[in-house]
């Protein structure tokens, strides 16, 4: 495939990986796109020892994380993580009965694994060297 052509996929799916996370991220500490807590499934608050908006604020810093990941250094790996978290809350709200919005996470989930996908056709690798080459220092240090 063509440099230009794949950069024409690339770009828009990065943005779009990397920017909704975030956005939904943020949003579950100030619930203005929803009460985000109300896709949680009832048995789930019964066994999470916090509230139901506390664990929905981690939830929202992991969203951060793996979005900053996709828009940032490590958008293949990111790309990646954002598609299994998406298949993970698909997996959440079918339980709380909230079969469309599984459905639109789990096609979501299919355009965050394209992203990956055409990252490693552009030759991203999911771990850049200069993270592997301090990651390696690390583990010879321990």
């Amino acid at each position: 495939m063509e440099s230009r052509a794949r950069n024409h996929i690339y770009v828009p799916l990065r943005l779009c990986y990397g920017l909704i996370p975030v956005i939904a991220g943020a949003d579950k500490f100030t619930n203005l796109l929803t009460d985000w807590s109300k896709y949680l499934p009832e048995f789930m608050t019964n066994v999470v020892p916090v509230s139901p908006h506390t664990f929905m604020m981690v939830v929202g810093v992991i969203e951060i994380i793996a979005g900053l990941a996709v828009l940032t250094v490590l958008p293949r790996l990111g790309a990646y993580v954002v598609a299994l978290w998406l298949v993970l809350i698909a997996g959440a709200v079918t339980l709380a009965g909230y079969y469309d919005i599984a459905v639109r996470d789990l096609a979501m989930a299919l355009g965050a694994y394209t992203l990956g996908s055409v990252a490693a056709l552009r030759g991203e690798s999911l771990i850049p060297a200069k993270h592997r080459s301090s990651q390696a220092a690390l583990a010879a240090r321990a």
